[in-house]
């Protein structure tokens, strides 16, 4: 049930015009608060106490409400009944929805020949999450990995092969693309390092830069040696691309599809751009001019082919959202970067809207802030380059693994892999999604505190009572709750509207900070409200049970939304 919502419309209902309801930080004086009398004060010509002493009795009369007061200039506060906080109290489950929308999201974005790194943790995380969000609550989404593996970093990779492997068939002129070129392969890890060797390269030899320019553009005109070799390479990175993310158990992606399958819409977009007098000639290389009379601030144009024919990620992008158009016909689309990335997409959301491809105002980009290291600056490894996905997967094992040391415990590796997965995840969730945040695999591997350790701690202890129980949790019937019980159960009913908030606000730190706040309601009922102790009542306890097992299957379900796993013992 969503309490919220059911509480906001009855009262709405009742008083005849809408109101804002609030849940109070501290619920000593009430459950919920209204507004009520302040949004009415004025068309009734009373101050907003007057109107507030008229509208309590007409609160009261509501089913529901337990008793009424007033706080402040005005507000009102509500009391639920114990009994209706009883009988509706419920674990949750997938919500159906009258008006699901389709919603395409894009992110993961992952480059082809190069391992995955720190920069894509928030975007892997923070998307998995919004997905799984969406799916709960009853919308259609479908994920993409819109992988760089069209572009110049496509010719850099190849101009590597070539300069490692200058015999191989695929740099002849002679090149039979009806062979058997099997035996021409790379590992993951060497394929993983082909990209940053080319890129750096690429800065100091200008030559070098030259060759792969060159390469780009025919690679995309259809040279069959390059295409032939992208063939060999491209499965074996999506693979390892693969394996990271079920390390960090993101969702499998709807689409892997990248710049490659988007560069097959050229023609059509091309040709929709140019009926529309949109492309312009630059220096030899077509520009899609997007700045507006209006604009202050600077805004350059997109770039739709370069001077030496290739389609830039500009242009490839343009052609993706047509390729979710014509394929999906989404309601909206959301990309999920780098919020440095901010200009392109105002850039490309213009272009799109200006060819009538996608309309602007259903196009969003949800840009996240830098992860950093102790000295703010964002995070890298000793070495000075950006750490890899795996290092700081491992980086975080190991200080699980120090932390069950220290406590002489002893757990699987299992386990300690799931405490950590927590750990990372959990840490990167509770951080507002447009800020920066420090890392530090000491302190997000604390089993205490607001970290990912303590949820599954919280989950684990639950289900273990759960098991030890020798009776059935039974829903009561009569059951005078005390301060601890009603409080987590008021929690527990605040689920859904929680992770409809969530999506709205674009706000994936609300589910962590809602399963910290759970956890620390359910710890405190926990002690306050002992459940198998052999002095307790057989009635409270089954009823305590039936309180504990709500908690247990929000929390998980929290869990699973976040992406994480719940051990069998910690």
């Amino acid at each position: 049930m969503n309490l919220y919502k059911y509480v906001s419309d009855e009262i709405n209902k009742k008083l005849g015009f809408e109101a804002k309801l609030d849940v109070p930080k501290n619920r000593d004086f009430g459950d919920f608060s209204t507004n009520a009398a302040m949004v009415g004060a004025k068309n009734a010509g009373k101050n907003p106490r007057e109107l507030a002493n008229e509208i309590m009795p007409k609160l009261q009369e509501l089913d529901f409400v337990e008793n009424v007061s007033i706080a402040g200039p005005g507000f009102i506060n509500i009391k639920i009944k114990d009994g209706f906080i009883l009988k509706n109290a419920a674990a949750p489950k997938p919500m159906t929805n009258e008006t699901p929308l389709t919603i395409d999201m894009d992110y993961g974005a992952y480059n082809v020949a190069k391992s995955l790194h720190i920069g894509h943790l928030r975007t892997s995380i923070v998307g998995d999450t919004l997905n799984r969000i969406l799916r709960f609550i009853g919308h259609k989404p479908i994920s993409y990995n819109h992988m760089g593996d069209w572009g110049r970093s496509m010719g850099l990779v190849i101009a590597w092969f070539q300069k490692l492997h200058p015999d191989w068939p695929f740099f002849k002129p002679d090149f039979n693309p009806n062979g058997d070129y099997s035996a021409y392969t790379v590992s993951a890890e060497e394929l993983n390092t082909y990209y940053p060797a080319a890129a750096a390269l690429a800065k100091q030899s200008p030559a070098f830069m030259e060759t792969a320019q060159v390469i780009t553009a025919e690679l995309q005109r259809g040279h069959p040696g390059y295409n032939a070799l992208y063939n060999i390479y491209m499965p074996i990175s999506l693979a390892s691309m693969n394996d990271t993310i079920k390390k960090l158990n993101i969702l499998p992606f709807d689409n892997d599809l990248g710049e490659k399958n988007a560069a097959q819409y050229e023609e059509p977009v091309e040709k929709i751009l140019r009926a529309k007098n949109l492309i312009e000639q630059s220096d030899g290389a077509e520009i899609i001019v997007v700045k507006k009379d209006t604009d202050n601030a600077p805004m350059p144009p997109l770039m739709f082919r370069n001077s030496r024919g290739a389609c830039p990620y500009d242009a490839t992008d343009i052609m993706a959202i047509y390729y979710r158009k014509i394929t999906d016909n989404p309601d909206r689309i959301i990309y999920l970067t780098d919020a440095r990335q901010s200009l392109h997409f105002e850039q490309l959301f213009r272009a799109a809207d200006m060819a009538d491809i996608y309309p602007y105002e259903k196009l969003e980009h949800i840009g996240y802030g830098t992860i950093n290291g102790s000295d703010g600056k964002p995070f890298k490894t000793r070495d000075g380059n950006a750490a890899e996905l795996n290092d700081i997967i491992e980086l975080v094992t190991e200080a699980v693994n120090d932390r069950v040391k220290e406590s002489g415990k002893a757990l699987d590796q299992e386990t300690i892999d799931t405490i950590a997965l927590a750990a990372l995840k959990f840490n990167d969730l509770t951080h507002d999604l447009s800020s920066d945040y420090i890392f530090d695999p000491t302190s997000v591997t604390s089993f205490e505190g607001k970290t990912g350790p303590y949820i599954l701690y919280t989950a684990v202890r639950l289900n273990s009572v759960l098991k030890r129980a020798h009776i059935a949790a039974q829903k009561p019937e009569h059951f005078d709750l005390s301060v601890e019980e009603r409080n987590l159960l008021i929690e527990i009913m605040d689920f859904e509207h929680m992770l409809i908030s969530a999506y709205e606000n674009r706000a994936t730190d609300m589910i962590a900070n809602y399963a910290y706040d759970l956890c620390q309601l359910t710890n405190n009922f926990y002690h306050n409200c002992p459940i198998l102790r052999d002095d307790i009542d057989e009635q409270v306890k089954a009823g305590r049970l039936y309180i504990a097992r709500l908690a247990f299957d929000t929390l998980a379900t929290a869990i699973d939304l976040m992406g994480l796993k719940i051990p069998t013992e910690m």
